[in-house]
């Protein structure tokens, strides 16, 4: 999937940077996108080296978030990412690498298997 997508909002939480036993990483932020009546809380990810790019960001501040749609299988359930390689702040941050080129394969050694105990999906 070749796709890119982006989208504009203000930053509403921002997790701490997950290391799994395989030594994958990972940060995962929320940002309130502007619907209408009722705004939409869209969570997104970022990995390894591309953590780095939350750094310079805080709660409250303006974001334009590039990204793609990462989906798998596992066990029998399916997952949708939204894999972030660029953001920029409107505020004058800005968390993009120079000429860093959109990750083309997904990572083989993504550790994306859920704690059972934290089933806590409302649909």
């Amino acid at each position: 999937m070749a796709n890119t997508f982006e989208l504009s909002g203000t930053l509403k939480v921002l997790e701490e940077t997950q290391t799994f036993a395989s030594g994958f990483s990972k940060r995962e932020f929320v940002i309130e996108v502007p619907d209408g009546k009722y705004p939409q809380m869209v969570k997104f990810e970022v990995v390894r080296d591309k953590i780095d790019l939350l750094n310079s960001m805080s709660i409250g501040d303006e974001l334009k978030v590039t990204f793609d749609i990462r989906g798998n299988e596992y066990n029998g359930r399916y997952y949708v990412n939204l894999n972030a390689w660029k953001i920029e702040g409107n505020s004058g941050n800005r968390g993009e690498t120079s000429e860093d080129p959109q990750p083309n394969s997904f990572d083989s050694s993504f550790d994306s298997e859920p704690d059972p105990s934290d089933d806590d999906i409302p649909f």
